[in-house]
């Protein structure tokens, strides 16, 4: 049997036939609509407009929300979910994922806790590939921090009026709302309300922010508010709770995360093996060696474990046992592993794997933005700690 993205996997049973259909379908579209181009996309620095609408079309962009607001939810487990993230990996341009599918992150604390006419105003929209949101919490002093952020919200009528800046925020150029982490309070947490602020309204400025390490393609943006009127109506949930709307997303966009991080760790294993058995230096395959043959069985070690995790993790999730702890930890575990697979492939890659164009180069460039982003790798085990009562 060789080594490729697909055989590294290991046996899920919890797939069922229309798993693997929903699996076909997109990576059909994908292998037609984006990874053809997905290199020039990060090399040019943004992603075409028409995507959007185009995976909304396909079902990529509504699957999991309630079907009242374009989405398609009865039936939807979170192997739908991991395979939509798996096949994502396959493009290696961590820019795309990330900007198509902000709204994974944006749209959900509206769907649990906005009035029914924000939902109804803001949701279609976004899943129809028409409109985009951005979540907006990172600041330049808190970072992850959330009980620490400093932008303030300041009730005076019918409207809050905002003051502060968030940064590091995805798709924030081109979004048309935020759902923003403000300070309604005191300090601390219970301090903390959620309010979705229209992009177009008088006092909000945005900066690119194009210096990045990867995510080329990505739109990350610097957000200020100066004096921003948002009418009340706008607060997601209650006032000085939105600790919790914000928080409550986090295990999600954790799972999302790990699923397409160990894929990424098959893309550079499939990579790796393809070269060691095609270059010869010696007068034999590099797969003829020792030393990469036992790189790759340790590559492909480390996989296992980590898919095994995965997979234990998400049974958990789908019967309804959700454990942040252990979320945290699943996600150290996938970005070591993907760390741990993109410099080995580098290495059995030589010379060609550190040329732009490949994407186990891309994949090198983009270990840091996923041990980090979401939470850190010392977050997470510090919040593992705290939530095995250590």
């Amino acid at each position: 049997m060789s080594l490729d993205f697909d055989s590294a996997r290991l046996p899920n049973p919890h797939l069922t036939a229309e798993h693997e259909e929903w699996r076909t379908q997109i990576r059909r579209f994908f292998d037609r609509e984006v990874i053809p181009f997905a290199g020039d996309w990060d090399e040019a620095g943004r992603i075409p407009d028409e995507l959007w609408p185009k995976s909304a079309a396909i079902g990529i962009l509504g699957l999991g929300y309630p079907e009242q607001y374009g989405g398609v939810e009865e039936g939807i487990d979170i192997w739908y979910k991991n395979i939509l993230n798996e096949e994502m990996a396959r493009i290696a341009v961590g820019g795309v994922s990330a900007t198509l599918m902000v709204h994974g992150i944006a749209l959900p604390p509206l769907i649990n806790y906005a009035s029914e006419a924000i939902k109804q105003e803001i949701v279609p929209p976004v899943l129809a590939g028409l409109k985009r949101i951005s979540l907006a919490i990172t600041e330049p002093a808190a970072g992850s921090d959330v009980a620490q952020l400093q932008t303030t919200a300041r009730l005076e009528g019918d409207h809050y009026v905002v003051n502060g800046s968030k940064t590091y925020i995805t798709g924030g150029m081109n979004a048309n709302w935020y759902t923003t982490a403000v300070r309604t309070g005191g300090e601390g947490s219970g301090g903390v309300s959620a309010l979705l602020i229209p992009a177009d309204l008088p006092g909000v400025s945005r900066t690119a922010l194009n210096r990045k390490q990867g995510w080329w393609c990505s739109d990350t943006a610097t957000i200020y508010f100066d004096d921003v009127r948002v009418p009340k109506e706008n607060l997601v949930g209650d006032e000085n709770r939105g600790f919790r709307v914000i928080m409550t997303n986090f295990n999600a966009e954790r799972l999302a995360m790990s699923a397409a991080m160990e894929a990424y760790s098959r893309v550079c294993l499939e990579d790796a093996v393809a070269w060691a058995s095609e270059r010869k230096t010696f007068g034999k395959r590099l797969a003829d060696h020792q030393v990469i043959r036992h790189k790759i069985a340790e590559m492909k070690q480390r996989i296992n474990a980590t898919n095994a995790y995965l997979q234990v993790i998400c049974a958990e999730v789908d019967q309804g046992r959700e454990s942040a702890g252990d979320i945290a930890l699943l996600k150290v575990q996938c970005s070591q592993t993907m760390e741990y697979c993109a410099r080995e492939a580098m290495q059995i890659l030589g010379g060609i794997g550190y040329m732009r164009g490949n994407r186990v180069e891309r994949i090198y460039r983009e270990v840091r933005v996923n041990a980090i982003g979401g939470g850190s790798e010392e977050i997470m085990r510090d919040l593992a700690a705290r939530q095995f009562a250590l």
